[in-house]
C-alpha cells in the first residue's frame, strides 16, 4: 500500500501549466530520484508532496499517521537559536520543551542557582508528563551522528553545515517519508558520501532531487521525469533511464516529424481555394482543424543551452609556479609547503572539505594573497574570468539583460558581435524575461545567468567555484563538452565527483594539516592513486635533487660550452614534440571511453602522461637556466 498518493494534480502560474493531471505513488523503501529540466517545476512538486501548497486540481491522498519529511533546496531559516534548536524544531509538539530543558541543564553547569534547579525540576516534570525524554534522546542521537555541534550558533554555519542542521532537523521526526531537493548543494565530498550511505539505510520512502548523477546512480531505485507537466515513471537505475529516455526522444522526434509534414501537406490543400470548400471536402476541412488544434497543444521540449565562450589570446606556456608556499590564518596553517607547475592547457580540480582553504589557494594563485613564505610565479598575458558560487556577481536589482550587457545592447562573442537578447537565448532566457530582476530568478536560472555573463568575457583561465550547483543534467553535460574543448587552462573546484572525472587531467587534494597533493586524473583517479599511497608530488628531497644545480647564477654573461649550446638549440623542438605527446594523451583520457578499456592501459597511459609532465617541466627548468647563463 503506498504511503502518498497523487491524483490528477494539476497546477499552474499564470499561464504556464506546471502540472498536468499528474499522477503518483510512492511507497516504503523506495528511493525515488525527480528528474527535469530547470523551471519544469521539481521543487514545485515537492512543495506539494509536502503540504506547503495545494494543487489547482486533483488530490494529494496521505496514509494515515505518516510523517513527511521536507528538506527545501534553499536553507531559507533565519534564525538566531542554537544548532540544538532548529534541529528541535522538527518536532514542533514538544521541540520548545526539549530545546528549553537542554539550555536550562547547560547553564546549570555554569552556575548552581536555586531558580535554576527549580526550573530544571519543573521542566523535567513536563518532559515525563509527555513522553519527551526519548525525543530529546533522539536530537542527541541526530546531532552525533551528523557530527553537529548543539551548542554552536545557526547563524555562524556555512552554507554545508547549515544545509546538514536542516537535515538533521527534518530526520529528527523519523520521518515514513523524506523530501529532498538538491541534498548535496554545498556539501563537501565527504559530506556527500556521508549522506549516501546514511540514505541507503533509510528505511521509510525517499524521494530526492539532485543534479549530481554520482549520487543518483549510487541511491535511485526508480526514477521519474517531469518533462512538459507530465510524469512518468522509470523503473530501474539512472543509467537504464538515460539509456530508454534517448530512445524515446528519438521516437517522439520522428513522430513530430511526420507530423508536421502532414500538417504542411494539409495547409498547402486549404490554399488551394474553391475544392477545399466543396461538401465532399468538409471532412478533411474538420480533420485539418484537429491537426492545428493538437499543434497548438503540443508543449515541445525546452530547448538546450548553446554554450559558447570567447577565448582571450593565448597566454605564455607557464601558468603558475608555485614553490614551498605556506599560508597561515593566525596560528591556523592553511597551506604548507605546496609546490606545483600549472601549465596552458591544463584542467586542474581542486577537492577538498569545506574550510580546508580551496579559495585561498585560488586567491594566493592569483595574486589576492600573499604567501607567508616560498614564492608563486605568474605566466605571462593571462586574463582570467571566475564563477563565483555565491554568485556575488549577479545584482539582485539588476535585470537579466544588464547583467550581461552591462549597460550595452551588445557583446562580442569569438570576434562576432550579437545582441545581448539574442545571446540570452542561447542560455534559455526568453524575451519577456530579459527585463526581470535577478531576485525572482531560481538558482538554476541564476548559474545559467552567471555562466552566460562570464562567457561573454575573452579569458584564457577559467576559474569556476562549484558551477554545478543547480544546473539541470543535460545543461551539466554541455557545460562538460565546452570545457573539454576549451583551450585555455581551468582551475575547476567542484564536490561533483562524476564532472571532476570528465573534465579534469589533474587534482590537487588537500589532505589535512594545510598538505595539498598532486595527483593525474579526476576524483576516481585519485582515489585509485589514494590507496596505492602513489601521489605525483615529489618530496622535498626529490624536489632538492631534481633542481639541484638549477639556481641563476649571478655575474656576466658567458658562452656555452658546445655541449650546452646544443642541448639548447634542440630543447625547443623537444618541449614542442613533448607538448604535443601531452595534449594527444590528454585528449585520449578526456574520452569518455576511456575507463572502458583495461585497467592495464588505463595505468599505463596515466602513468605515461606523468612522466611526460615531469619531463616538460626539466625541459624547462633546463632552458631557463642555460638562457640565463647566455644573458647574465
Amino acid at each position: 500500500m503506498p504511503l502518498l498518493r497523487l491524483d490528477k494534480v494539476s497546477l499552474a502560474f499564470g499561464h504556464r501549466p506546471l502540472l498536468d493531471e499528474a499522477v503518483l505513488e510512492l511507497r516504503r523503501g523506495e528511493r525515488v530520484c525527480l528528474v527535469g529540466r530547470n523551471g519544469e517545476g521539481k521543487s514545485t512538486l515537492m512543495r506539494i508532496l509536502s503540504g506547503e501548497i495545494v494543487p489547482d486540481d486533483g488530490s494529494l491522498w496521505v496514509r494515515s499517521a505518516t510523517r513527511i519529511a521536507y528538506l527545501a533546496q534553499d536553507v531559507a531559516l533565519d534564525s538566531d537559536d542554537s544548532v540544538f534548536d532548529v534541529v528541535a524544531g522538527g518536532m514542533p509538539e514538544l521541540g520548545q520543551l526539549i530545546s528549553e530543558y537542554h539550555h536550562t541543564a547547560s547553564a546549570l553547569e555554569q552556575a548552581h542557582t536555586p531558580a535554576a534547579l527549580e526550573r530544571l525540576a519543573g521542566l523535567q516534570h513536563e518532559l515525563e508528563a509527555a513522553g519527551g525524554w526519548q525525543l530529546e534522546q533522539r536530537v542527541e542521537t541526530v546531532l552525533s551522528r551528523l557530527g553537529l555541534d548543539g551548542d554552536a550558533a545557526f547563524p555562524s554555519l556555512s552554507g554545508g553545515w547549515r544545509r546538514r542542521v536542516m537535515l538533521a532537523r527534518a530526520l529528527v521526526c523519523e520521518p515514513d517519508v523524506l523530501l529532498l531537493d538538491e541534498p548535496t548543494n554545498h556539501l563537501d565530498i565527504d559530506a556527500i558520501t556521508w549522506l549516501e550511505d546514511f540514505m541507503a539505510d533509510f528505511s521509510g520512502a525517499l524521494m530526492f532531487i539532485s543534479h549530481d548523477r554520482a549520487f543518483v546512480r549510487r541511491l535511485a531505485t526508480r526514477i521519474i521525469e517531469l518533462d512538459r507537466g507530465q510524469l512518468t515513471s522509470w523503473p530501474g537505475n539512472y543509467d537504464d533511464y538515460v539509456r530508454r529516455k534517448a530512445e524515446q526522444l528519438g521516437a517522439e522526434a520522428r513522430h513530430n516529424a511526420q507530423f508536421e509534414k502532414r500538417l504542411s501537406q494539409e495547409e498547402a490543400w486549404i490554399r488551394q481555394g474553391i475544392k477545399a470548400r466543396r461538401t465532399r471536402n468538409e471532412g478533411r476541412v474538420r480533420a485539418l482543424k484537429a491537426l492545428r488544434e493538437q499543434r497548438r497543444l503540443r508543449r515541445d521540449r525546452i530547448g538546450k543551452v548553446n554554450l559558447r565562450m570567447e577565448e582571450g589570446e593565448h597566454s605564455g606556456k607557464l601558468i603558475f609556479e608555485a614553490e614551498d608556499v605556506n599560508f597561515s590564518f593566525g596560528e591556523h596553517t592553511v597551506i604548507r609547503d605546496f609546490s606545483a607547475s600549472i601549465l596552458r592547457g591544463d584542467r586542474v580540480g581542486i577537492i577538498g572539505p569545506n574550510g580546508a582553504g580551496k579559495s585561498t589557494l585560488i586567491k594566493l594563485l592569483v595574486g589576492e594573497l600573499t604567501p607567508d613564505r616560498g614564492r608563486i610565479q605568474r605566466g605571462t598575458r593571462l586574463r582570467s574570468a571566475y564563477f563565483d558560487q555565491q554568485r556575488a556577481q549577479l545584482n539582485p536589482a539588476a535585470s537579466v539583460m544588464d547583467s550581461v550587457g552591462e549597460g550595452s545592447q551588445r557583446v562580442t562573442i569569438n570576434g562576432r558581435s550579437r545582441h545581448v537578447a539574442g545571446y540570452l537565448q542561447d542560455f534559455l532566457f526568453p524575451a519577456q524575461r530579459l527585463q526581470s530582476p535577478v531576485s525572482t530568478l531560481s538558482g538554476g536560472e541564476r548559474n545559467r545567468l552567471l555562466l552566460a555573463r562570464l562567457f561573454a568575457q575573452p579569458a584564457n583561465l577559467l576559474i569556476l567555484d562549484e558551477p554545478t550547483n543547480d544546473l539541470d543534467v543535460e545543461t551539466l553535460e554541455l557545460l562538460e563538452e565546452l570545457l573539454m574543448d576549451y583551450q585555455g587552462t581551468l582551475l575547476l573546484v567542484s564536490h561533483d565527483r562524476a564532472f571532476l572525472d570528465n573534465v579534469v587531467t589533474s587534482t590537487l587534494v588537500f589532505e589535512g594539516d594545510g598538505r595539498i597533493g598532486e595527483y593525474v586524473g579526476g576524483y576516481s583517479d585519485w582515489l585509485r592513486q589514494r590507496k596505492t599511497g602513489k601521489s605525483s608530488v615529489a618530496t622535498k628531497a626529490e624536489k632538492q635533487t631534481a633542481t639541484a644545480g638549477t639556481e641563476l647564477p649571478a655575474g656576466k654573461p658567458r658562452k656555452l660550452s658546445y655541449k650546452d649550446q646544443r642541448e639548447l638549440d634542440t630543447l625547443p623542438a623537444r618541449i614542442e614534440a613533448l607538448e604535443a605527446e601531452q595534449a594527444g594523451l590528454q585528449a585520449n583520457v578526456s574520452d569518455p571511453g576511456f575507463y572502458q578499456q583495461s585497467g592495464d592501459g588505463i595505468a599505463a597511459t596515466l602513468e605515461r602522461l606523468e612522466s611526460v609532465r615531469g619531463e616538460l617541466e626539466a625541459c624547462y627548468i633546463r632552458w631557463e637556466v642555460l638562457e640565463a647563463l647566455t644573458s647574465g
